[in-house]
C-alpha cells in the first residue's frame, strides 16, 4: 500500500505528503549549523511546507506565479520550493553568486514579484534588482543578520511569514492540501534558466511528469532506496543538483544533507559519507590535485607506496570493480593497497560508502576517470541537460567506458544527423522555453525530436559519444575538422591547466589562450623555489610556459594519433594574464566557456597569435565583487608548441 501511495504520486507535493505519510521519522534533509548537523524528518519537513505556503498565500501569491529563490543550498529554500509548488506556483532558482545586472532580464522575463533569499548579501542583491523592476513587491529571507536596520516594504523574516501560516492554517486547517490536489502532472513543476553561453537565458519550461519520470527511470536502473545520502552542493539553479537533491530525493525519500559553507563541503562530505554523489568534472579534477598536491609533500615511504600501489590500481582496479577476471595474486596486491592506499584516500574524499558517482557537465579525462574507478569508486559518466531532465544516457554497471557516456536511458531514443547532430525523443524533454516559441521551434520539430546541438555517434557496443556542440565543429583552412571544445578539454585534464579557448576555424593552424591552475602551479613552483607575486606574475614566468608546453606536448602527441583531428594540434599559445571570470561574462554561471564572446574582447591576442608576434601588450577591464570596475594590464609572452607528424596517417 505504501509502495502504491508513492508510485501514484504524480507532483511533488503530492511526493512530499507521501513520504510524511509512509516514513514519518525518515530524515528528509540535514543542515550543518555552528558545527551540528542538524535534521528535518520528512514529516516535519510537510508541516513546516504547509506553514510557509499558507503564510505565503496571505501575502499575495497566487496559483501560476513565479517565485525566485536564490542562495547557498539550505532546507529552509528546498522547503520555500516545495511551499510554491503546493499552492500551484512555478519556482524559478536562481545562481547565488549571479550579480544583480544578471538577474533583472529574468525578473523582467519571469514577471516574478515574490523571492525567498538566504542571507544580507541576497537581500542587497534583490534591493538592487527592484531598482530596476519595481514589482518585486517581496522579498522574504532565512538569516536575519546583518538586517536588523533594512526597513524597506516588502522585506519579510522567513519566521514571520511561518507564523502568519500558522495562524492562517488555525482558520482554514485544509488550505495547502486542497491546493495540493488542484495540482496536474502536467503542471509547470519549475523554470530553469539557460547559462547563456551564447545569448540571453532561456527560461526551460519543465513539468511534474518530465522531472518524476526521468527521476524514477534513474533511481530504478540505480537501485537507489530511501536509506541513500547525498550532499547538496552545487548551485540549487543547476537542473543537475536541482535533480540530485530534490527531484529524486522526493522520488526516492532519500536523505539530502546541506554542507555549513561552500568552505567546508569537503569535511561536511566526510562526515556524511554519501552514497550516491555528483559532480562536474572540474570537482573530480580539484580534488585529485589536492591528493596529489598532499603527496608531493608526504615522506619518501608514504610516496613510494602510493605510487606502486596506485600502479596495482591502475591495472586491476576498474577490472575488479566491473568484477571481470583478474588472477589472484594482483586480487591480493590489490587487497593490500585498498588497506593502505585506495581505503584512506577514499575516506579523505569522504567516498568511503559511495555506491554510485555521476559525473556530467563537461567531458572528464580518461586518465582522472580510471583514477577514480581504480580506487574503487564506481564513477560513471551521464548525457543530460537541462531541457531534457537531466538522464538522457548513463553508463550501465559493467559496461564503464572513459570516452563514451553509455546508452540511452530507458524511454529514451536517440537519432544521429547527417551532419552529426544528436537528437533525443524522451518523457524528460521541456515543454517550452518560456515566452519564446521561436526558440522553442528551434529545438523540438513537429515529430517530437530534441535538437540538441551536440554533436556525436554512437559506437558499436550502443554507447554514444560526445565530439563537441555541433555548431562549433568547424574547418580549419585545408577543410579539416576542427572542433574547438573537444580540444579544450584535452588541454584541462592536466592539473596544471584550468581553462582553455582553442581558437581555429577557417585558419590555416589551431592555436590557444590558457588559465593555469593558480594553486597547482603556485605549488609547483613553490617546490621549485620560483618565487611570484600573485597570478599575473606566475602566469608570465618563463618557467612556467615550460610547464604549460609540456602539457600542450602532450595533447598535440594524442591529437597526431587522431585520423580526423591530427590537423588541430596547437601550433602558438599564451598564458592569460587573468583567470575567465562569469562576472566578466567569459564564463557561463555553470563555468562554460563563451568562445566567440572572449574572441572578440581579446582580439588583439588572438591577432597577435596568429600574425608571429612573441608578445602582446593587452589592458583589460575587470569587475570587482564589491561592484567596481578596474582594469589590469600586461605583456604576454607568446610561445610556440611542438607539433608532432600524423601517426594515423604515417601508418
Amino acid at each position: 500500500m505504501d509502495a502504491d501511495a508513492l508510485s501514484a504520486a504524480d507532483t511533488f507535493p503530492r511526493l512530499l505528503l507521501a513520504h510524511a505519510r509512509v516514513r514519518p521519522g525518515h530524515p528528509a534533509l540535514r543542515e550543518k549549523d555552528l558545527g551540528i548537523w542538524q535534521t528535518w524528518t520528512w514529516a516535519q519537513t510537510a508541516e513546516i511546507v504547509k506553514q510557509l505556503a499558507a503564510g505565503l498565500h496571505a501575502l499575495g501569491f497566487k496559483r501560476g506565479q513565479h517565485l525566485a529563490i536564490v542562495g547557498e543550498n539550505r532546507p529552509r529554500l528546498y522547503f520555500a520550493m516545495m511551499a510554491v509548488q503546493s499552492l500551484g506556483g512555478v519556482p524559478v532558482p536562481l545562481y547565488q553568486d549571479a550579480i544583480a545586472a544578471e538577474l533583472v532580464y529574468v525578473f523582467e522575463n519571469a514577471e516574478i514579484e515574490f523571492a525567498v533569499v538566504e542571507d544580507q548579501e541576497q537581500v542587497d542583491k534583490m534591493l538592487e534588482v527592484r531598482a530596476a523592476w519595481p514589482r518585486l513587491r517581496t522579498i522574504v529571507y532565512d538569516d536575519p543578520r546583518g538586517l536588523r536596520h533594512y526597513e524597506q516594504p516588502g522585506l519579510l523574516p522567513y519566521d514571520q511569514v511561518l507564523r502568519r501560516g500558522t495562524e492562517v492554517l488555525a482558520a482554514q486547517p485544509t488550505l495547502v492540501e486542497d491546493e495540493i490536489a488542484k495540482g496536474r502532472p502536467e503542471d509547470t513543476a519549475a523554470l530553469f534558466y539557460t547559462s547563456g553561453t551564447t545569448g540571453k537565458p532561456k527560461g526551460v519550461v519543465q513539468t511534474y511528469r518530465a522531472l518524476i519520470d526521468r527521476s524514477r527511470a534513474a533511481a530504478e536502473m540505480e537501485g537507489l532506496t530511501a536509506d541513500e545520502d547525498v550532499l547538496a552542493y552545487l548551485p540549487m539553479a543547476w537542473i543537475g543538483q536541482n535533480i540530485f537533491s530534490y527531484a529524486q530525493a522526493l522520488v526516492t525519500g532519500y536523505t539530502v544533507n546541506c554542507p555549513e559553507s561552500p568552505a567546508t563541503v569537503t569535511n561536511d562530505m566526510r562526515e556524511i559519507g554519501p552514497t550516491y554523489y555528483f559532480a562536474p568534472p572540474r570537482v573530480f579534477e580539484g580534488l585529485l590535485t589536492q591528493v596529489m598536491i598532499r603527496m608531493d609533500d608526504a615522506g619518501w615511504i608514504k610516496r613510494t607506496m602510493f605510487h606502486y600501489f596506485m600502479g596495482v590500481a591502475r591495472r586491476v582496479g576498474g577490472k575488479i570493480l566491473d568484477r571481470a577476471p583478474v588472477g589472484w595474486f594482483d586480487r591480493l596486491l590489490y587487497w593490500i593497497g585498498d588497506l593502505l592506499v585506495y581505503g584512506p584516500l577514499r575516506n579523505m574524499l569522504g567516498m568511503s560508502r559511495v555506491k554510485v558517482a555521476y559525473t556530467a557537465g563537461e567531458a572528464i579525462g580518461p586518465d582522472l576517470f580510471s583514477f577514480y574507478r581504480s580506487i574503487g569508486i564506481n564513477l560513471k559518466q551521464l548525457y543530460g541537460s537541462t531541457e531534457t531532465s537531466v538522464f538522457v544516457c548513463v553508463q550501465p554497471n559493467g559496461q564503464v567506458k572513459p570516452d563514451t557516456v553509455g546508452p540511452p536511458v530507458a524511454g529514451v531514443e536517440l537519432k544521429i544527423r547527417d551532419n552529426g547532430e544528436i537528437l533525443i525523443k524522451s518523457p524528460g524533454l521541456l515543454k517550452e522555453y518560456y515566452k519564446n516559441p521561436q526558440a522553442t521551434a528551434e529545438v523540438l520539430d513537429a515529430d517530437g525530436w530534441y535538437h540538441t546541438g551536440d554533436a556525436g555517434y554512437i559506437d558499436a557496443d550502443g554507447h554514444l559519444r560526445i565530439i563537441d556542440r555541433a555548431n562549433d565543429v568547424g574547418k580549419l583552412a585545408d577543410g579539416t575538422l576542427f572542433a574547438p571544445k573537444y580540444i579544450e578539454n584535452k588541454l584541462k585534464f592536466s592539473p596544471y591547466i584550468k581553462e582553455a579557448v582553442a581558437f581555429g576555424h577557417g585558419r590555416r593552424e589551431v592555436t590557444a589562450f590558457i588559465n593555469i591552475d593558480y594553486e597547482a602551479v603556485g605549488n609547483w613552483a613553490e617546490k621549485r623555489g620560483l618565487p611570484y607575486a600573485g597570478y599575473v606574475d606566475l602566469a608570465g614566468k618563463r618557467e612556467v610556459y615550460d610547464l604549460i608546453a609540456e602539457c600542450v606536448e602532450k595533447v598535440n602527441a594524442d591529437l597526431a594519433a587522431d585520423e580526423k583531428l591530427a590537423n588541430s594540434q596547437i601550433h602558438r599559445f599564451l598564458i592569460l594574464h587573468k583567470e575567465l571570470d562569469p562576472d566578466d561574462d567569459e564564463l557561463t554561471r555553470t563555468r562554460k566557456v563563451r568562445r566567440r564572446f572572449i574572441g572578440d574582447k581579446y582580439a588583439v591576442l588572438v591577432d597577435a597569435l596568429y600574425s608571429g608576434k612573441k608578445e602582446q601588450y593587452v589592458e583589460t577591464q575587470v569587475k570587482f565583487e564589491d561592484g567596481r570596475t578596474g582594469k589590469i594590464s600586461a605583456t604576454l609572452a607568446i610561445r610556440d608548441a611542438k607539433v608532432f607528424r600524423p601517426l594515423a596517417r604515417a601508418a
